[in-house]
């Protein structure tokens, strides 16, 4: 289990990026981290497209500290390329029949298991299954660290459920301080050129009537340190007389 993961949502949909249907994966899951005190690396939303898919997880596998939630793809209709594309990026490029997943699908579907929907259950070499609670139509996860889910959010959600309550290390406490300055960012951005690196830094410009105001939020692992730098921040800006608000 990678104690810091780099935790990338992958969502694979032609039809989102057409606008045929709206994604509903990243709210439910960006939340699901939050409860646990997790956030996401990247969230990538991309096309049905072989290339793609496969450059995309790619990245993802040479990323060490990677874990990849992937929604899409599993099906058994021609443009669903998840599970070959898995195998060839995470495995040995082969699928194999898993045995209980084969089981299922014959005991749901019958004689209808065939000759599609039962392809459904050839997936790379040692996947183990992620229960799916609403037809029993798994998905699947590889190394404990690739996870490959239904797109449909109502299958979905359960399967990232277990995910983020088995899979994920104990959460970090992160600490977070913020405020709104009465200025632009160009008047403090030497003491964000220099902040410590221990600090993970937000900045986020607005424009009002009353003139420019920029909201900052500071977040670290280290309390000490977050304070420190928090206190270089309000001591320039009440050395500036610029006017500013804790949030």
């Amino acid at each position: 289990m990678i104690k810091e993961p780099n935790i990338y949502a992958v969502i694979i949909g032609s039809e989102i990026l057409d606008r045929r249907r709206e994604d509903k994966h990243f709210d439910y899951l960006s939340k699901a981290l939050e409860s646990k005190g997790f956030s996401l690396f990247a969230s990538l939303t991309i096309k049905d497209n072989i290339s793609l898919i496969q450059d995309t997880y790619t990245m993802i596998k040479n990323d060490p500290k990677s874990l990849m939630f992937s929604f899409g793809g599993i099906g058994s209709t021609p443009d669903d390329l998840t599970r070959q594309i898995s195998a060839n990026v995470f495995s040995d490029t082969k699928l194999y029949r898993h045995p209980t997943f084969e089981k299922d699908i014959i005991n749901r579907l019958q004689e209808r298991a065939y000759p599609h929907p039962i392809k459904m259950s050839d997936l790379p070499k040692q996947a183990e299954l992620l229960f799916n609670p609403i037809n029993n139509m798994s998905g699947f996860q590889l190394d404990e660290r690739f996870f490959f889910m239904p797109g449909f959010p109502e299958m979905a959600r359960p399967m990232i459920d277990e995910i983020v309550n088995t899979f994920l290390p104990p959460a970090l406490n992160i600490y977070t301080k913020g405020f709104i300055a009465e200025c632009g960012e160009g008047k403090i951005q030497g003491l964000m050129i220099n902040l410590d690196k221990k600090i993970e830094l937000s900045s986020l410009p607005m424009i009002t009537d009353t003139g420019s105001r920029v909201e900052f939020s500071l977040s670290s692992k280290d309390h000490e340190v977050l304070n420190t730098s928090f206190k270089v921040f309000t001591d320039f800006l009440k050395h500036e007389e610029i006017r500013y608000t804790l949030i």
